[in-house]
């Protein structure tokens, strides 16, 4: 299921960041505030979840997941905090973060573990669209990531309300502003641009050597 075999002891608590999205592919943006937030809050791990079907966007063409479960462990495998699961790129069916969450915590459910899960500012507006979301609101503390000098007075009065109307456990932190998009490296790769400095040299590897991002490797 994870790239390290997560083996928990029974006497101890554990604080474990999830980041969910396609990560096609995964860049140094993902990766910057997966590691500022696991040390800002203390995280025992930072899994990536790459999304198999996703249920917002069923006719968007994504890269196969197996490409985007490499690509992420190529990133992460220098460093032992973040690791990657197949949880959802393994189904054949629409990934649901509810049932993901529901999932883990049934695996887990004999060990003191505290889920977190990681979301964009501007992503914070949209969870009562998710499936079955005020479950999913109670069941996870959310951090939400936000931009230095963003202000977001909108994020903070969804914050608020579900807050008020869920019980919902949310906090945001600032992360150090790294202007790089998966949509500006595809696009760059079809124009033939440079992708150097914005993602892992191995991810850049994997990329040019599978040539990722044509309409043959698209589901």
């Amino acid at each position: 299921m994870f790239k390290n075999q997560l083996v928990l002891e029974d006497d101890k608590r554990y604080k474990i960041g999830i980041m969910g999205g396609t990560f096609d592919p995964i860049h140094y943006g993902h990766l910057v505030i997966a590691e500022q937030i696991r040390r800002n809050y203390n995280l025992d791990k930072v899994i990536f979840i790459p999304v198999g079907i996703p249920p917002h966007k069923r006719e968007m063409k994504i890269t196969k997941g197996e490409h985007r479960y490499l690509m992420i462990l190529l990133a992460t495998m220098t460093n032992p905090y973040l690791d990657v699961s197949r949880i959802e790129i393994d189904k054949k069916d629409v990934s649901y973060t509810i049932e993901t969450m529901r999932e883990l915590n049934k695996k887990y459910s004999d060990k003191k573990v505290e889920f977190y899960f990681i979301i964009g500012a501007d992503a914070i507006s949209t969870i009562e669209t998710w499936e079955e979301s005020a479950e999913l609101l109670t069941m996870c503390k959310f951090i939400a990531a936000t931009r230095p000098g963003v202000t977001n007075s909108n994020m903070l009065a969804m914050i608020e309300y579900y807050k008020e109307n869920y019980s919902a456990e949310i906090q945001t932190m600032v992360v150090s502003a790294v202007d790089i998009s998966s949509t500006d490296i595809r696009n760059r790769i079809a124009g033939n641009r440079p992708i150097k400095y914005l993602l892992p040299e191995a991810v850049e590897h994997y990329i040019l050597k599978n040539e990722l991002y044509s309409e043959d490797n698209c589901e």
